[in-house]
């Protein structure tokens, strides 16, 4: 029968055949096993299946400074989607960091403990506690409708030294996976975790799992049992090949350094390596019912296994409505933290990922709007190019706020902390010196006017947890923070943001142009900027024009390129006349202007 969108897929799954593989009793919980996914990889011309790269014409196989932008076509954005099927053009996402999210269950609580600090260590957050809040109806009402969970495989149970330093952390992250078959303890039971899609899909709510694919603990019996499916830790010179010291981070050495020591690299030019590793994230998504994958480290893995997850996820993932047609493709967005928009481009095609995190937009956002660094005119002459980037089918996840880079609010501070660096990463002076949630409104109305751009423009839109709010945190681990539920305790700017941003996913909701419509500069300046969401697709429901006037200034603002007439502010509902082809916006602050109806 096909699947209607939101029916679980508790499926049997390769669990048996992964035993056999792995050496380890496991529950028989199915009988196909790793020779029925060979069946289902794409067609020997598209790759080599030796060693998991591209043949000629698919492209370079690096996947590691790629300029050439998508592989696939250049045409315009694909129309609305037809009545009953889902959009990915409209997700808002929600990042859910699970363990610092809400604790619902205090029987799988446990900490490490010395030598890992309380802020490197587990804090107690669940599936549970996700499920309370869907249930209280916390995200309804944020209004976003995509939640991206953490890593839902078991870490490992021991600390780690943290990167180029001496500390010690617990996996309280997720990406270090040990028992690939087992769900993270300090989260709950796989049925725990099959409730949480449940409840969500119940509450309107699509759910991606993270899925951290590049490697595993040291820990993993994968590792112990199969030590020829990795990399080793050799860069053929007498030393380790841990990424940035032994070996690089980038090219041919990127995608088998070890991030660590104690991570062990996936070798997926191994086509046993790879089978397993494809069927255990195909497992995953069939055993919990999840709506898509966040993949993590996409520039550090062979392309074959990309290749092999595309063609699976089509076959199995994707789901049809009762005449066959296609309802909800299987969402596929890559994780390449790089400002290169070519090498995040080359993953971004039809048969490898839907989209991926838009880390130069991400940038120019966050250098231009809340650093004020550089002129708005020179975001709109960045976003002119980036707008068509990438595949015409892609659904690029844009975002301000991260897990890997301190809290948005303090780029956006009256005298940034960033300095005039967007990718600054000031870790120690989470250990040091915490910083405090800014005074005032100025840094919260900044991010109002950040915020407004993604949830304005193409894509689909990401919200970190607590940015919602302006949380406070400097570099990782202090911008994992617990999340503030004491909404009493939120100052007036915290108050403000999460406000604008409710109305601001109202808004992106009720008119389709800010969701599949084509974006153009209307106008720029120093401080400011406009620009159109024209969606004409010849049906007087959803056609539509949608003005967007940005003001970064530190004082109201004139700004050109609106036609004249009357129109209704979105955000507010107030009425707004165009006249001489400018219209006022407030300080730090943004216009949607709509034709009254």
């Amino acid at each position: 029968m096909p699947r209607s969108p939101h029916a679980p897929r508790f499926a049997s799954a390769p669990l048996a055949a992964l035993g056999l593989v792995l050496g380890v009793g496991l529950p028989a919980c199915g009988t196909d096993g790793l020779e029925s996914a060979t069946s289902l990889d794409p067609p020997e011309d598209s790759y080599d299946p030796s060693n998991g790269f591209p043949m000629s014409g698919t492209g370079t196989g690096t996947g590691t400074g790629g300029t050439e932008g998508s592989t696939g076509d250049d045409g315009p954005p694909p129309p609305p989607p037809a009545e009953g099927a889902w959009d990915w053009r409209d997700a808002i996402i929600y990042f859910v960091f699970v363990d610092r999210f809400e604790n619902g269950d205090d029987t799988n609580d446990g900490k490490i403990g010395a030598p890992v600090a309380d802020i490197a260590d587990w804090y107690g957050g669940d599936w549970q506690g996700v499920i309370d809040r869907i249930e209280e109806g916390y995200f309804n009402e944020l209004g976003v409708n995509t939640l991206w969970v953490t890593v839902p495989m078991d870490n490992t149970s021991s600390a780690g030294q943290g990167v180029g330093e001496t500390r010690m952390y617990a996996g309280y992250h997720g990406y270090w996976p040990a028992d690939l078959e087992s769900p993270e303890e300090h989260f709950g039971t796989l049925e725990k975790l099959q409730e949480l899609v449940t409840v969500a899909h119940d509450h309107e709510l699509k759910v991606i799992f993270d899925y951290a694919m590049n490697h595993v603990h040291e820990d993993s019996p994968v590792y112990q049992d199969n030590p020829g499916w990795f990399w080793p830790n050799d860069n053929g010179f007498g030393g380790d090949c841990v990424c940035g010291s032994g070996c690089s981070w980038n090219g041919d050495e990127g995608r088998r350094c070890w991030f660590t020591d104690y991570l062990p690299d996936f070798n997926f030019t191994n086509a046993e390596a790879r089978a397993f590793s494809v069927d255990n994230a195909v497992w995953w998504a069939q055993q919990a019912g999840a709506d898509g994958f966040r993949l993590d480290a996409v520039k550090h893995i062979e392309d074959g296994w990309l290749l092999d997850l595309r063609a699976r996820a089509n076959d199995e993932l994707d789901q049809y409505g009762d005449e066959g047609e296609l309802v909800q493709r299987f969402y596929m967005v890559g994780e390449t933290f790089t400002g290169s928009q070519g090498e995040i481009a080359y993953y971004v095609r039809e048969d490898m990922l839907d989209g991926q995190f838009d880390f130069p937009l991400r940038a120019q956002i966050v250098e231009k709007v809340l650093m004020r660094q550089g002129s708005m005119g020179d975001l709109a002459g960045f976003m002119d190019g980036n707008d068509g980037f990438y595949w015409s089918g892609a659904v690029m996840s844009t975002f301000i706020g991260n897990h890997d880079l301190p809290r948005v609010v303090h780029y956006a501070e009256d005298a940034p902390r960033s300095g005039t660096d967007p990718w600054w990463n000031d870790k120690e002076l989470g250990w040091s010196n915490p910083p405090s949630v800014p005074a005032g409104t100025s840094a919260f109305e900044r991010l109002v006017v950040g915020f407004g751009i993604l949830l304005t423009t193409p894509g689909a839109p990401l919200i970190y947890y607590g940015d919602e709010i302006g949380m406070a945190g400097a570099g990782d681990p202090d911008n994992r923070r617990p999340m503030d539920w004491n909404t009493g305790g939120y100052t007036g700017g915290q108050q403000l943001l999460l406000d604008a941003i409710k109305a601001l996913t109202t808004t992106r909701a009720a008119h389709p142009a800010l969701r599949y419509g084509t974006r153009a500069t209307l106008s720029s300046g120093f401080d400011t900027m406009a620009y159109s969401m024209t969606l004409a697709v010849g049906d007087p429901a959803l056609d539509e024009v949608v003005y967007v006037v940005l003001n970064r200034g530190d004082g109201p603002a004139d700004v050109g390129g609106v036609p004249d007439g009357s129109y209704t502010d979105a955000l507010g509902g107030e009425a707004v006349m165009v006249s001489g082809g400018t219209v006022s916006v407030p300080t730090r602050w943004l216009r949607v202007l709509v034709r009254p109806e």
